[in-house]
């Protein structure tokens, strides 16, 4: 008997090695707290990358290694990270000018919901017991040219992400410019969801099922075999 299974989905690790993927050299990139904050281990080797943290630092490097930490040198998630050559310091005003001024190239950020005309809910669920987090998402999605969202595809009860109109409190309208999941990778274009990849072991129907919008499909949709 072939006991052999054929993998589902991306793990959270292939998810930011996607997106990492995806950015190009010389892009200046601002990274949201949880999963955004892997994608800087994925970038490929060779490709450079400055990353941009809001509260005041240009040229951010990887998180500090045990027993290097340097108490005066976090992230916004309050992270101890390090910082390259060339690195630039600055107050929290500066930096949201730089964001504010359109002068940062990406942005990757968590979502709750997105909907199918890209509008954005990461900061709040409504619910009255939860302490709301916007931080600097509201002025990121206003300020920068793309807007890359990285999300498990459903909840942990099962309920869509991806949705035909956002029901929690809005980060910004129309902001999304792509959606990373662990099921494919969807692109919003002209406030339409298109399918640009679909995960191992992943079919288009099957995907549409557990979306709570209309997907599309195009001739470049790149596809890595259906589920057995």
């Amino acid at each position: 008997m072939d006991i052999t299974t054929q993998k589902v989905g991306w793990s959270s690790s292939e998810m930011a090695q996607n997106v990492a993927r995806d950015i190009y050299d010389g892009a200046y990139v601002n990274l949201g707290i949880g999963m955004p904050e892997m994608v800087a281990g994925f970038i490929p080797e060779g490709r450079e990358v400055i990353y941009h943290t809001e509260n005041g630092l240009l040229g951010m490097g990887a998180v500090a290694a045990p027993g290097t930490e340097d108490p005066e040198l976090v992230n916004a998630g309050k992270k101890y990270v390090t910082a390259i050559p060339g690195a630039a310091y600055f107050h929290h005003a500066d930096s949201f000018a730089m964001i504010r001024g359109g002068h940062i190239d990406i942005c990757v950020l968590g979502a709750y919901q997105v909907s199918a005309e890209g509008d954005l809910a990461n900061w709040s669920t409504g619910n009255a017991e939860d302490i709301p987090a916007v931080g600097g998402a509201m002025d990121l999605v206003a300020g920068v040219p793309s807007v890359f969202v990285i999300t498990k595809h459903c909840t942990k009860s099962g309920e869509a992400k991806i949705v035909k109109e956002c029901s929690y409190p809005l980060t910004g309208k129309k902001v999304v410019s792509r959606i990373y999941t662990d099921l494919a990778i969807i692109d919003v274009l002209n406030e339409k969801l298109f399918v640009r990849e679909l995960a191992p072991g992943v079919t288009f129907e099957a995907l549409q099922q557990q979306t709570g919008a209309e997907l599309h499909l195009t001739q470049q949709t790149k596809t890595h075999g259906e589920k057995k």
